[in-house]
């Protein structure tokens, strides 16, 4: 006999007042992850430009950390949200289990590649013996103690899935405080320099990992009772997860390739070229981090709603998300095109860093509005079990796209030229987006009882 459980908020509560409910701690707690994110290349270009360019040269390693582990918790979230909805009480707390089982064994999975496989993907990107023993070093160290944001990013989506999501923020912001106060310790007062910077990061990982855990225990809807000893895991739960998270984490993962590609593009310029790139994605995460804060506070309202059958609070949802996410963009958008010397000025950037990161940011920026519809469109993917669609859009936008156009542009002989690959690129993923959505709309959302 199933459990039962209070009717949740999910189900019956205005809206646009939900959705700032479950987002605005996200987008906030996203936006300190931004933060110290941030901080650790600010401190850390205050080394040197070699160091900058280093953890630029580590970011797509990070990329595919992250992508694995939230692609498994958008699995665990969609599903477990799903579940509340039908009132499948057990299923639902089955599903956390398990969601924390495939945390740590992904985390097993990137300690090894940390250990083995970090100096040979480096060294594909460079030969400067400096570069690649600095970059090394961040990126093993990020790698070999990465359980701490694995079993993180699961435990918050979780939380997230339940309506929670004040706790995500607090766990968020208690990580990103500890790596901001430890950042300058290690960088500068043991004089680590990049390795200090990879060290502050991960304690500030496992910080937000306890606090999660902690929060997930006294969470009133789904009760966590994952033991290593007891645990069995459920293979069709698993695959049910994964139906979601594989699409999620090909999607996210894409980045990675297109980064790395990117970066073997422009250090054909300048190793100052990847640092810019490096930067933009600091600076754009303060833009994108709450706009994917606002998706992951829509997917578990469109996750649960799907499961009751309600197409009107479905919809609903999306276009009340859709709009703020424009919002969040427009105004990015405005600061990259009007303060593009003061947001290089954080990086102590070179003259030659500006002439090149000006126009960078101008033009990159321009994709900022096309990609917050996509992203909007996409939480209706993931919630409705379609992952697949996200994933395709991904790898056609950044792959089949954003690569080819951005080599052929740099065949040019123009700098600039490349940077214009990124708008062409959200073009065409804004479009493959909103056909998807058509044919998830009618398959999925149209045939639902309530309109």
């Amino acid at each position: 006999m199933e459990t039962e459980v209070k009717e949740n908020i999910m189900g019956y509560e205005p809206i646009p007042k939900l959705i700032m409910k479950l987002s605005l701690p996200l987008m906030l707690s996203m936006l300190i992850q931004a933060l110290y994110n941030v901080v650790d290349s600010i401190f850390v270009a205050r080394v040197s430009e070699a160091s900058l360019t280093a953890v630029s040269l580590a970011f797509p390693l990070q990329n595919l950390m992250i992508a694995f582990g939230i692609g498994t918790a958008v699995g665990v979230n969609s599903y477990l949200a799903r579940k509340l909805g039908e009132k499948r009480q057990k299923e639902a707390e089955d599903s956390a289990d398990n969601g924390i089982f495939l945390a740590l064994v992904t985390w097993a999975a990137f300690a090894l590649f940390g250990l083995f496989g970090t100096k040979p993907f480096l060294s594909i990107f460079t030969d400067d013996p400096e570069l690649l023993s600095l970059s090394v070093d961040y990126a093993r160290i990020c790698l070999v103690f990465s359980f701490g944001i694995f079993i993180d990013i699961t435990a918050e989506r979780i939380m997230q899935a339940t309506g929670d999501s004040i706790h995500p923020m607090i766990t968020q912001s208690l990580g990103a405080i500890t790596n901001i106060i430890l950042d300058p310790v290690f960088i500068f007062g043991f004089g680590m320099g990049v390795k200090g910077a990879a060290i502050a990061t991960v304690i500030g990982q496992v910080v937000s990992m306890f606090a999660a855990l902690y929060f997930v225990r006294k969470n009133k809807y789904v009760t966590l009772h994952f033991s290593p000893r007891r645990f069995r895991p459920s293979g069709r739960i698993i695959r049910e997860i994964y139906a979601v998270g594989v699409p999620t984490i090909i999607m996210n993962s894409v980045s990675t390739v297109m980064v790395s590609a990117l970066n073997s593009i422009l250090i054909a310029f300048s190793a100052t070229a990847v640092s810019v790139l490096g930067v933009y994605f600091k600076l754009q995460s303060f833009v994108f981090m709450p706009v994917f804060g606002l998706q992951a506070g829509m997917i578990p309202i469109v996750a649960f709603n799907y499961g009751a059958r309600n197409r009107k609070r479905m919809t609903h949802t999306l276009k009340v998300g859709g709009t703020i996410a424009v919002c969040i963009m427009a105004l990015g958008l405005a600061i990259f095109q009007i303060f593009p010397d003061v947001l290089l000025g954080f990086f102590a950037a070179s003259s030659e860093m500006l002439s090149i990161g000006r126009p960078a940011l101008r033009i990159i920026s321009l994709c900022f509005i096309p990609a917050a519809i996509a992203i909007s469109l996409t939480s209706a993917f993931q919630a409705t079990g379609v992952g697949y669609a996200a994933m395709v859009v991904s790898i056609v936008r950044q792959l089949a796209v954003l690569l080819p156009v951005a080599a052929l542009l740099a065949s040019t002989g123009v700098l600039n030229n490349v940077w214009f690959a990124f708008t062409a690129a959200e073009g065409v993923g804004l479009t493959l987006s909103i056909v998807f959505y058509i044919y998830v709309y009618r398959k999925k959302i149209l045939p639902l009882g309530k309109a």
